[in-house]
């Protein structure tokens, strides 16, 4: 067994000019690498023959695998196809079965009549295995060429996905002898990233080459993962296990959960196994803690909804916050959000309640709260705990960092009160 790298190669304008974002790469390359191969680059090229030529001269000489997106569609732009026609030394025929699959859904799906263009799309290079597109028109490529295997997929994520499932992932143990590629990943918290590594550089120092340590950073809280990569399943995975378990000690009193979810997804599964209850009101943040909450299925199980009390006469007449209050101290502060988390979780019945009031920016702020200062409130049955934050970035990232860091302050509030 070697060690296989691979190269991703997208194609289009659009993914050039920020038009359209690169989720393909990123999908593909988590796949990957649960097959055992390592991704060496990921290219991103526009709809230049010349550019896409030498992407593909440049990534070949350096990987065993390289995975092309895009391009592969029935307008004048997409020139994959006749490009990795030469680029192969073929000559283009039709694919019958193809042919039949894109007839069928326009007669039969579509119910319109297909046009020469849609029929073209049949047409491969004689030199590929034809790859069938059960999920749309273009069907995939596989090529080889001097040890290299090149396989072409459509760009429309739906389609790639169902492709690389179905036709090219299964492939990957009948063309490549890979190696065991394991990660493992701990979330911390009320740590930054240089004093998480002075307290953990010997462990990082310790670690054997085949074992790699990154930081992963990203609202107020600090990933840890471990990669490493070895022949053998079983020894590997203990190896890692054993490394991993002295980090998980030494950053205890940090740690979050020793598994790779998000704040979001600890919080879920923390009331699920609890069977409680939570609610949100939200101010500053828009509803979107809820939003957070809900992008995940079986969030019905704990959580019942939220106020998104953005005006202040929401705050007064559904949450009860007194005009005095608002008068006094004002929308942004602990009294405010004290009343917030009180008020929800009383309209909502539920065991738990988060809320969030503050100034996300760029303008609102004075001297007295500034940009970026938020309350937090969470609330229980007998207890309420609260917690002033103040954030220094664009509203977008404010908005990211209170939902994450209320939510954290709602694990905590959970585990102390077991």
């Amino acid at each position: 067994m070697e060690k296989v790298f691979a190269s991703i190669i997208t194609i289009g304008d659009e993914l050039l000019i920020g038009q359209v974002i690169d989720t393909n790469s990123a999908w593909i390359a988590q796949e990957l690498n649960k097959m055992g191969i390592l991704l060496k680059h990921r290219v991103a090229v526009g709809d230049v023959r010349e550019d896409i030529w030498q992407a593909l001269d440049e990534e070949s000489r350096q990987v065993k695998l390289v995975i092309i997106t895009g391009g592969l569609g029935p307008t004048a732009d997409d020139i994959t196809k006749p490009l990795l026609c030469d680029y192969f030394g073929g000559k283009m025929v039709v694919h019958q079965p193809t042919l039949e699959h894109i007839t069928h859904i326009f007669e039969n799906l579509l119910k319109r009549p297909m046009i020469e263009r849609n029929a073209k799309q049949a047409e491969v290079p004689d030199v590929c295995t034809v790859l069938l597109n059960k999920q749309g028109t273009a069907p995939g490529m596989l090529f080889t060429k001097e040890g290299t295997v090149f396989v072409s997929l459509p760009g429309v994520p739906h389609e790639m996905k169902w492709l690389m499932t179905h036709e090219v992932l299964p492939r990957i143990p009948e063309l490549f002898q890979t190696g065991f590629i394991e990660h493992r990943t701990l979330l911390t918290a009320g740590i930054g990233e240089s004093f998480l590594a002075n307290l953990i550089q010997d462990l990082e120092e310790a670690l054997p080459p085949h074992i790699k340590l990154a930081y992963l950073p990203n609202y107020g809280m600090v990933r840890l993962r471990l990669t490493a990569f070895g022949f053998n399943k079983t020894e590997l995975a203990a190896e890692v296990t054993h490394h991993f378990n002295l980090f998980q000690e030494r950053v205890k009193e940090h740690l979050v959960v020793a598994e790779d979810l998000t704040m979001e997804q600890v919080v879920s599964r923390m009331l699920k196994e609890r069977g409680q209850t939570l609610s949100t009101a939200e101010s500053c943040t828009g509803g979107y803690i809820a939003h957070l909450l809900t992008s995940h299925p079986g969030s019905s199980a704990f959580f019942t909804g939220s106020v998104v009390s953005y005006d202040n006469r929401i705050k007064q007449k559904v949450l009860q916050v007194s005009e005095e209050t608002l008068q006094t101290v004002g929308a942004v502060s602990e009294a405010t959000v004290i009343r917030m988390a009180t008020s929800v979780r009383e309209i909502m019945q539920t065991d738990y309640a988060i809320a969030v009031s503050g100034i996300m920016g760029p303008d609102g702020g004075t001297p007295e709260k500034p940009v970026g200062m938020v309350w937090v409130a969470v609330a229980g049955e007998n207890r309420i705990e609260t917690r002033l934050f103040q954030f220094r970035y664009d509203r977008k990232r404010n908005i990211e960092l209170t939902a994450t860091n209320a939510l954290n302050l709602l694990r905590i509030f959970i585990n102390e009160n077991r």
